[in-house]
């Protein structure tokens, strides 16, 4: 028994151990690659999957973007059309003031005294007139002072032409008595 020997079936069991070992290698790398492969074709498709849920939103975003767009042209539409009532409402306002301004005007002018030309701006009104005497002036800003609807009257220019008359420009402001009344006559 002193003569047997072991080597070639060591050197076997050596090969064959090499050959499962190498087989295992091939085999762990295989599965580590089709690991990676799996990994990276569902990384993939989860972001296939996000790039179409972000082209979805975007073009979600576009048809808001495109609503907003309209609602601010309909806003815009909106201010352009309640401004336009505002002044419509004025003018509905104001259109018996100049009935109530020259009312005025014949009612507060003193005998001896006529106006030559009136003008108004907003409520600013510039008299031009003649008067028989320095006194009748006075009192026509005394008149317009007590008036319901003139007031604040400041004489401007005031010169004698001749002996018995004088011009003069008066400026007066017209009071709106409608908007403290609330619109009521």
């Amino acid at each position: 028994m002193a003569h047997i020997n072991l080597l070639p079936w060591r050197e076997n069991l050596r090969k064959k151990r090499q050959k499962d070992f190498g087989m295992s290698v091939l085999l762990a790398l295989i599965l580590t690659g089709a690991a990676c492969g799996g990994v990276h074709f569902f990384v993939e498709d989860m972001i296939s999957y996000q790039e179409e849920r972000n082209s979805y939103l975007g073009g979600e975003i576009a048809i808001v973007d495109k609503k907003i767009k309209e609602i601010k042209d309909l806003e815009k539409q909106k201010a352009q059309l309640i401004a336009r009532m505002n002044v419509i409402q004025s003018l509905q306002g104001s259109r018996p003031q100049i009935v109530h301004l020259f009312d005025e005007l014949v009612s507060t002018i003193p005998d001896g005294t006529y106006l030559t030309k009136v003008k108004q701006v907003s409520d600013q009104v510039t008299m031009d007139g003649v008067a028989e005497s320095n006194a009748r002036v006075s009192s026509y800003m005394r008149n317009i002072d007590l008036s319901e609807w003139l007031g604040n009257p400041s004489l401007q220019v005031i010169t004698s032409t001749d002996k018995a008359k004088g011009t003069f420009t008066l400026i007066s402001k017209q009071i709106n008595r409608n908007s403290s009344e609330g619109g009521q006559q």
